[in-house]
C-alpha cells in the first residue's frame, strides 16, 4: 500500500465536513475514518494509547449512535494528544523537536538544544490554544465547526511550521556566523 494511501482518510474528514455542511448531511458518517486515521496516527506519530483508543471510540460512537458530537471531539482529543506527547518530552532527556532535530544535525551545539526546548515550549501553547479553541467550536453553530477545524485549524499549525522554519534559519545564522 502507498504511503500516501494512509493519509487518505486525515484528508476525507475535513473534506466530508465541508461537503456535509454544504449539503446539510449529517456529520456521523466521519466516525468511519476515525479508525484507520487514529490507528495510523498512532504507529506512525507515536501517539499515546490512549488518544488511540479514544479516536476508535470516538469514531464507532458517531457511528453506532449516528450522531455528530463523539466526531466534533476528535480535534479536541488530538490536540490533547500532541500537547501531552509535547509536553511530557519537556520532562524527558530529549524534547520532541530536538530528536526531530538530531535526524539532520546528529551533533547539535548546546545552543541548538535550548533553541528545541523553546520551540517544544511553543508548540505545547499552540496546541493548548488550539484544542481550546477546538472545544469551544464543539458547541457552537456546524459551520463555524467546520470552518475552524476544517480549515483554519490547518492553515494555523501550516503557519507554525512556516514561521518556526523562518525563525530557526536565522537562529542558525546568527550560531554559525
Amino acid at each position: 500500500m502507498p504511503g500516501w494511501f494512509s493519509l487518505l482518510p486525515g484528508l476525507l474528514i475535513p473534506a466530508w465536513f465541508w461537503i456535509a455542511q454544504l449539503h446539510g448531511w449529517p456529520f456521523w458518517p466521519a466516525g468511519l475514518l476515525l479508525i484507520p486515521l487514529a490507528w495510523r496516527g498512532a504507529g506512525s506519530l507515536q501517539l499515546p494509547r490512549w488518544a488511540l483508543l479514544g479516536a476508535t471510540v470516538l469514531g464507532l460512537a458517531a457511528v453506532l449512535a449516528r450522531r455528530e458530537l463523539p466526531v466534533l471531539f476528535y480535534p479536541v482529543l488530538m490536540n490533547t494528544a500532541f500537547l501531552t506527547v509535547f509536553g511530557l518530552s519537556l520532562r524527558a532527556s530529549q524534547t520532541v523537536i530536538e530528536r526531530i532535530a538530531h535526524l539532520r544535525e546528529p551533533d547539535l551545539p548546546p545552543a541548538a538544544i535550548a533553541y528545541t526546548r523553546k520551540v517544544t515550549i511553543a508548540w505545547c501553547i499552540f496546541f493548548g490554544l488550539n484544542g481550546l479553541i477546538a472545544l469551544w467550536t464543539t458547541q457552537q453553530d456546524r459551520m463555524i465547526w467546520t470552518l475552524y477545524n476544517g480549515a483554519i485549524s490547518y492553515l494555523l499549525t501550516g503557519l507554525m511550521f512556516a514561521g518556526e522554519w523562518l525563525i530557526r534559519q536565522r537562529v542558525r545564522r546568527q550560531t554559525h556566523g
